[in-house]
């Protein structure tokens, strides 16, 4: 499908949105106002949970802080609605960011009962607070004022509501295909890759956090203000887990899901409401979760991924074009080659009574390929984290470039100039292969969630992206940048792997086990690549147990065993110790 394909398809359905209180049913605009409201909790949502990986169930207390605020600010206190907004925003977004400081530490489904948890409890406050009306809750909320005109009908606030949701959408898509973007699309999966990259990954989840928070304030002041009363019932952790369901259904990955999921289950439940009493009049009340649940159930068999990827994948793919040439990003200076550039002295890792390793010390050199060798369990894996900040060292010291890195957070190690691949390959399988390179070059950009917001990034984004495809082709995988990482087979990922590290423009290459799943003319291939690599002054220490690869490849050896640094010395003489053989013989050959 066409750009222009698309942006005419996105302007019909824009216009037909526009005009849509000329030519439906006032219902029906009220129905689709609280479309648009719900959309809006369901995009922050797919924002946190689809894209981000954080499963919340209390978007919608969020979205009650919001409604209640404002409430009572115009309600209680007499102010403008808009200062009802402002105090939204700012008392929801505090509530977020101290929640989120607390809980996002939490993984897997700790995280989500921590939700529900504080849920129920942000709940069970609006009810229990005598100044916010308890449980009966708060009337007489006036409505939005734009100038002189209060928006009192449906099909009135209905424009705001829209604009306020497209307005969203649009800052959302051009966010997510930013530097920002890209490391939060990165958190699902775990955070080893994401802070080798250089990315303070707590940090970008705090943002995305409260950025969805926001959303929901949003959609809070716009409820408050359109139904012209809130109670607690609206918000409690019922109504999240349905916002919840909204974005799984439309497609929790994919913004537009946002407003499909909402549209899709508001007219379900209104549908189920209207006709189950018809089919099963004394026990209606009762049925309609049962009911609801059973389409939901269907919907999972047919389109799990949600109806926007379903769809999606009925349509030819999109053409797109090849990013611009355009001026290289910054470069790092090299060090002088033979200058000491990676120090380790009696380095020692324990894992309780278990020492992984064992007073290993040795030292790299700028413009060199060093070999870190051993057999299975002998420790290279965790020598490996120890250098790259992965694992914190028990006892030793290591020093980069001078600096010592002994304790330095792994993003920090990354961001002075050292990058790395991993034993299992560590990419982001649903992002396209650019995409994936495009992770490497965060450390040489610096545009913020703002800035990707607006589209202030344009230039930055046109080198990075130039820079990207330069390293996809210079592995031999610039053929098809936009084709998606999971769908290469093992030994292409891992050269994958290399062009993002490449693009990050290291001082130090470190490849853990590039070599596994290669075959034999893609291992030639690799070591041809390497060698050029050092040939333009790169530094690269490679962790294998590939010897015929290693040998051939790499100026010296470290061989370790039992934790141990056994020998030490240029390939051949390490060939040919008798310790050695035995190490991966069982005897001298």
């Amino acid at each position: 499908m066409s750009p222009r394909i698309t942006q005419l398809a996105i302007a019909v359905a824009v216009l037909l949105l526009a005009t849509a209180p000329l030519y439906v049913a006032p219902f029906t605009v009220t129905l689709l106002d609280y479309i648009g409201i719900y959309a809006l909790v369901a995009l922050g949502i797919v924002l946190l949970t689809g894209i981000g990986g954080m499963v919340s169930f209390g978007q919608s207390a969020f979205m009650g802080v919001a409604a209640y605020s404002t409430a009572w600010a115009t309600a209680i206190m007499g102010f403008s609605p808009w200062v009802g907004l402002l105090l939204a925003l700012v008392l929801t977004g505090a509530l977020a960011a101290v929640l989120g400081a607390v809980t996002l530490r939490l993984n897997g489904h700790f995280l989500s009962l921590s939700t529900i948890a504080w849920g129920l409890a942000i709940y069970f406050t609006f009810g229990n607070v005598e100044g916010l009306g308890n449980f009966n809750g708060i009337t007489n909320v006036p409505p939005i004022t734009i100038g002189a005109t209060p928006l009192l009908g449906s099909d009135q606030i209905y424009f705001l509501i829209w604009g306020i949701l497209l307005v969203a959408l649009l800052l959302a898509h051009n966010l997510l295909g930013s530097r920002t973007g890209r490391a939060m699309r990165s958190l699902r999966g775990g955070k080893a890759m994401v802070e080798s990259l250089g990315v303070d990954a707590f940090r970008v989840k705090l943002v995305t956090f409260v950025i969805a928070a926001l959303l929901a304030t949003l959609a809070g002041w716009l409820y408050a203000h359109m139904s012209r009363f809130v109670s607690p019932a609206p918000f409690d952790v019922t109504k999240g887990i349905e916002f919840l369901m909204m974005a799984m259904v439309g497609g929790s990955g994919h913004l537009l899901g946002a407003v499909v999921g909402a549209a899709l289950i508001t007219v379900l439940k209104n549908a189920v409401q209207d006709y189950l009493p018809l089919i099963a009049p004394a026990s209606a009340g009762q049925l309609e979760i049962v009911a609801f649940s059973l389409l939901f159930i269907l919907f999972l068999q047919y389109a799990r991924d949600g109806i926007v990827p379903f769809v999606a994948g009925l349509l030819p793919e999109p053409k797109r074009r090849l990013p611009e040439t355009a001026e290289p990003l910054a470069r790092r200076a090299q060090l002088a080659r033979g200058t000491p550039l990676l120090s380790a002295e009696a380095c020692t890792r324990r894992f309780g009574g278990l020492i992984a390793v064992n007073d290993v010390s040795f030292e790299l050199k700028s413009g060199e390929i060093l070999g870190l060798i051993g057999p299975n369990g002998a420790g290279k894996s965790t020598m490996f984290n120890l250098l790259t900040g992965a694992l914190p060292v028990s006892e030793g010291r290591i020093t980069f470039a001078g600096a010592d890195i002994t304790r330095t957070a792994q993003r920090r190690i990354a961001r002075a100039g050292i990058a790395r691949t991993f034993q299992h390959v560590k990419l982001r399988p649903k992002m396209s292969l650019i995409d994936n390179v495009l992770l490497g070059t965060h450390t040489r950009t610096h545009s913020g969630f703002l800035s990707g917001a607006l589209r202030l990034d344009r230039a930055e984004e046109r080198r990075a992206r130039h820079e990207a495809l330069v390293q996809l082709r210079r592995v031999g995988l610039g053929d098809q940048p936009y084709e998606l990482a999971g769908n290469l087979p093992l030994g292409n990922q891992r050269i994958l792997e290399i062009a993002r590290a490449l693009a990050a423009d290291p001082i130090l290459l470190v490849l853990d086990e590039p070599a596994a799943g290669l075959r034999r003319q893609e291992k030639l291939a690799l070591a041809e690549l390497l060698r050029a690599l050092r040939t333009e002054g790169l530094t690269i220490l490679i962790v294998e147990h590939d010897m015929e690869f290693v040998m051939n490849l790499v100026d010296r050896i470290v061989v370790m065993e039992f934790g141990s640094k056994l020998v030490e010395g240029d390939p051949a003489s390490v060939r040919a110790d008798a310790r050695v053989q035995e190490a991966y013989l069982g005897g001298v050959a």
